[in-house]
Order: structure tokens, then C-alpha cells, then sequence
């Protein structure tokens, strides 16, 4: 385990809680959005996170002589929401069906707004590890210098 480790971690948690702000941006953008390129209402869209494995070899090496080589986490994909879409009665919509119904995305705007609270908040808390590990380095740099 380097000394760097933590600030690794903190960093890769960083770019996946940035992606997952953007696709909750996105979906906030599109929770009005009725009609795609592909002719259905938006679907809602999620991150999925998953444990950063990035050297295969090195993780087997670091069990073997008991290590813990921490690999932060990342974004394994971007899934789509397969809950229902609403249907809101607008007759005069362009996208109405025969009984005057709309099909709209299944975007929840409150759900999104705590998704984004959370997002923010995991965001910031990396941010704090970040420059707490970066002060016990200069601190032990300090120390080492006196």
C-alpha cells in the first residue's frame, strides 16, 4: 500500500460521483421530454458503481503476501430505469393517445433532487479524505525534515 492510496481512492470516487451528477442533471433536463429519437418518453437513467479492479496480477500478488491495495470505484454502467411510464391526461398534447393520455417519462423530480443531495454530499466527503490524507503527508513530510 503506498502512501498515495487514499488519495487515489478519493479521486476515482470523485470522477464516479461526477458522472452520477451529470446523469441526474440529465434526467432532470428530460422530465418533461415526451418524445425521443426513438419515439417513447425519456427513460430515467442511473449509475451503477462497482469496486475498481484495475490490476488483476497485482491484486492476487498483494493477497498472497497479505496487502490491501485498495482500487477506489468506478462507473461499470449507465442503466435505464424499466419502472412504467406516467401517463397524464393533455388532450391537447401533440403526443396524446386516443383517450387523451400522455405517456411521460419516468423521471421523478423530488427523487432526483435527494439523489442529487446525495451525490453532493458523497462529492464533498471525498473532497474532505482528500485533503485530510494530503495534510498527514505534509505533516509527516514535516516531521521526517526535523
Amino acid at each position: 500500500m503506498t502512501i498515495f492510496n487514499s488519495i487515489n481512492v478519493s479521486a476515482s470516487a470523485l470522477n464516479a460521483e461526477k458522472t452520477r451528477i451529470d446523469i441526474i442533471t440529465k434526467n432532470i433536463a428530460n422530465s418533461k421530454t415526451t418524445r425521443t429519437t426513438g419515439g417513447t418518453p425519456y427513460r430515467r437513467q442511473m449509475a451503477v458503481f462497482e469496486e475498481n479492479k484495475t490490476n488483476i496480477f497485482r491484486e492476487h500478488l498483494d493477497e498472497k503476501l497479505n496487502k490491501i491495495n485498495p482500487g477506489g470505484v468506478k462507473v461499470s454502467k449507465i442503466a435505464e430505469d424499466d419502472s412504467p411510464f406516467k401517463l397524464v391526461y393533455e388532450p391537447g398534447h401533440p403526443d396524446a393517445n386516443e383517450e387523451g393520455y400522455v405517456e411521460m417519462p419516468n423521471v421523478d423530480t423530488v427523487k432526483e433532487m435527494v439523489d442529487l443531495i446525495s451525490a453532493q454530499r458523497a462529492y464533498d466527503s471525498n473532497i474532505t479524505a482528500m485533503n485530510t490524507s494530503k495534510a498527514m503527508l505534509m505533516k509527516a513530510l514535516e516531521i521526517g525534515r526535523g
